[in-house]
């Protein structure tokens, strides 16, 4: 009987969930460490306060991609069918603008701003479809292609030229490495629309609505959204199918167990060494951990190429969301805004000049004094993060450094006192009905799961940090310069979110790699 394949999964965020449910179903006897005591990584639960729990890092706007969502079998894990997450744009008169995937409605929107969403929408959404061959595969290289590497071009050239058309795809082309705030104002009339628009192409991301590339972020965040399974609603519905499916498939979960170190032998990974002094043998191991911490900590510089190590050392990685967590004795009362709204996503930028002033701030190692925020109420859907008739408060707010001038002790309160104050604008009494609060910044987040930068996506998504260039040149196709180490967290391509993708992309490479068993 031939001895099954042994693989490491580090980490036990959903991208490692679902490259460890791929690799078992193929044959493989796959162990996944975790440093922590529960399962989940950043898209895990917590405790913040006493009987309230955090929904992880979760973003409300992305979801599990549907192809992932079919190929592991997964099943619903909540009885109530989920409903779709709008985005309300949040007014401080109470003239609030509620955006759909295909239209937006609310007071003062002309109809010619409704015609234009409705194109803006459709155009944006046929280029990131046009993508597609990009995107749930790995990256083909530029030089020394394979022929799976011209297959992709291939396709990716005929979505481009006969999928989008010519005259899309000229404006793609046109359109895809400027800035966002250029090309919205070419679109709409309303401030307000375009602020809304505008902050989908920055959350999470250390770019203003004028950087360029923010057309580039907002497609990718298309892309997500445009495929995401409606089957799975939360955070950790998605996370509670993974382990499921993970655990039926032999999966086998090691939480408490930190890895200090990947074993290196003759330019192979062999296994690792956990912080408790056990090794553990493996003929393949696969990194969910961000880029910098799996190369220059638990690989280390003696066991690579110099100019490789610098690439890793120069990738852009500093995190500017801080999220902050309120226990609240009653749902916020939003002027004008109906109480079943408050289901959706909840945005506060009036305009695009408010966002991209709020992104100056963080240039310059400051907190922004009037931030952009991101307001979801997840004990909605999930009842069991809080008491009864108590709820729990998401908010994300950006732009914060993660080492800012004056530090975070001193920050802290200063901070949280503007987040309070900006949303008590919208929600007169909400800061009354405050019992407790948790407020994690960049750093907090590089430290709590392990992350160096506490960037959202392990990396920005700017254009030379994309695709065949993500994280870096050599380790763009999910192997690394280590034989049988490979990666499969947020730093490789496609990206962050809670889509799953990198998790699977870095499956088939692995796949092909060793064969099926």
């Amino acid at each position: 009987m031939t001895k099954r394949p042994s693989v490491i999964v580090i980490g036990s965020g959903h991208n490692g969930m679902v490259c460890s449910n791929y690799l078992a179903m193929a044959g493989y006897q796959v162990d996944v460490m975790e440093a922590k005591e529960s399962l989940g990584g950043a898209a895990g639960v917590f405790e913040f306060a006493k009987d309230f729990r955090a929904p992880g890092l979760v973003n409300a706007a992305y979801g599990l991609n549907r192809k992932i969502y079919k190929d592991l079998k997964l099943s619903p894990q909540s009885e109530k069918a989920p409903k779709k997450i709008d985005c309300v744009a949040l007014d401080v008169k109470g003239e609030h603008l509620i955006l759909t995937s295909d239209g937006v409605s609310g007071h003062k929107i002309s109809e010619t701003d409704i015609g234009a969403y409705k194109k803006f929408k459709k155009e944006f959404t046929s280029y990131a479809k046009a993508l597609d061959p990009l995107m749930t595969d790995r990256p083909p290289r530029l030089k020394n292609m394979d022929r799976k590497d011209k297959k992709t071009l291939a396709r990716l050239g005929w979505n481009l030229r006969f999928g989008l058309g010519t005259d899309s795809m000229r404006e793609f082309l046109r359109v895809g490495g400027i800035n966002i705030y250029d090309v919205l104002n070419e679109y709409f009339d309303s401030r307000h629309l375009k602020a809304a628009l505008a902050v989908d192409a920055v959350m999470g991301q250390h770019m203003g609505p004028r950087t360029p590339n923010t057309v580039l972020t907002y497609i990718h965040r298309v892309w997500a959204q445009t495929h995401a399974t409606s089957e799975l609603s939360t955070g950790k519905d998605i996370l509670q199918a993974l382990y499921n499916s993970a655990d039926s498939a032999g999966v086998r979960f090691r939480p408490n167990s930190r890895v200090r170190r990947v074993l290196v032998e003759q330019g192979r990974a062999t296994g690792v060494l956990l912080e408790s002094g056990e090794e553990v043998s493996a003929s393949i191991v696969v990194s969910n951990a961000d880029v910098k911490t799996t190369f220059l900590e638990l690989v280390g510089a003696q066991n690579l190429d110099a100019m490789f190590c610098h690439r890793i050392d120069n990738i852009r990685c500093e995190g500017n969301v801080t999220k902050i967590f309120f226990a609240v004795r009653a749902l916020p009362q939003f002027r004008n805004l109906d109480q079943k709204n408050l289901r959706h996503r909840l945005l506060i930028a009036p305009n695009q000049r408010y966002v991209e002033h709020a992104f100056n701030h963080s240039k310059y190692g400051e907190c922004s004094e009037n931030p952009v925020l991101e307001i979801t109420v997840p004990s909605l859907a999930d009842p069991t993060l809080a008491p009864s008739g108590f709820h729990v408060v998401s908010v994300s707010a950006t732009y914060t450094p993660r080492a800012p001038k004056q530090g975070w002790d001193n920050l802290r309160t200063v901070f949280l006192g503007n987040v309070l104050s900006t949303i008590e604008q919208y929600a007169p009494g909400f800061s009354e009905n405050v019992e407790a609060s948790k407020l994690l910044t960049p750093a907090d987040i590089g430290v709590n799961y392990n992350n160096v930068g506490g960037h959202w996506h392990h990396g920005e998504l700017s254009l030379d940090q994309s695709f065949m260039m993500r994280p870096v040149f050599g380790a763009s196709q999910y192997d690394t310069p280590i034989e049988g180490l490979f990666l499969c967290g947020a730093g490789t391509h496609p990206g962050g979110g809670i889509t799953g993708v990198p998790g699977h992309n870095a499956a088939n490479r692995i796949l092909e790699f060793g064969g099926r068993v």
